[in-house]
């Protein structure tokens, strides 16, 4: 019973060793683990994105990271609804405590030049009135540029 159980310890020990997470560094790394049904997650830190509130460029981004599993998306190859370049798209939406009850929504866009597009907004949760519409634009970091989108699957 020791023999089994110390076996059992190493297994587990040496798989959670092996368990790493990689950065995907562009669109066809991301699409490719989609594809594949790999888990991929992504961390946006708000504060170094260009922010457009209220159709105004602002100085500045508000210092707040975020982060969540893509779990559905939607992929369009070049033309396929009128869009000249290939994108991907995911979303999600939460009710959250902000002062009072809201919907917090967030989407992601993806193009296959590597720009990415965070659309965040706030919904009354009783008339859906819109509280809330921003637009976050950077690019996907690859490692070595300022982008300020971040892609990472398991391995």
């Amino acid at each position: 019973m020791k023999k089994f159980f110390s076996i059992i310890v190493i297994l587990v020990a040496a798989g959670l060793t092996f368990a790493e997470t990689v950065q995907l560094n562009n669109f066809n790394q991301i699409m490719q683990a989609l594809e594949n049904g790999e888990q991929v997650r992504v961390v946006a830190h708000y504060g170094k994105c260009q922010l457009i509130s209220d159709n105004e460029i602002k100085e500045r981004s508000p210092n707040a990271i975020g982060g969540m599993p893509v779990e559905a998306f939607e992929y369009f190859a070049p033309m396929a609804v009128g869009n000249p370049k290939a994108f991907v798209s995911f979303s999600h939406s939460a009710l959250i405590n902000y002062g009072g009850f809201i919907y917090n929504y967030v989407k992601f866009k993806i193009t296959e030049d590597n720009k990415v597009k965070i659309t965040a907004q706030y919904v009354d949760p009783q008339n859906y009135q819109l509280k809330m519409d921003e637009a976050f634009h950077s690019i996907i970091n690859n490692g070595e540029n300022k982008g300020a989108v971040y892609f990472y699957k398991n391995m």
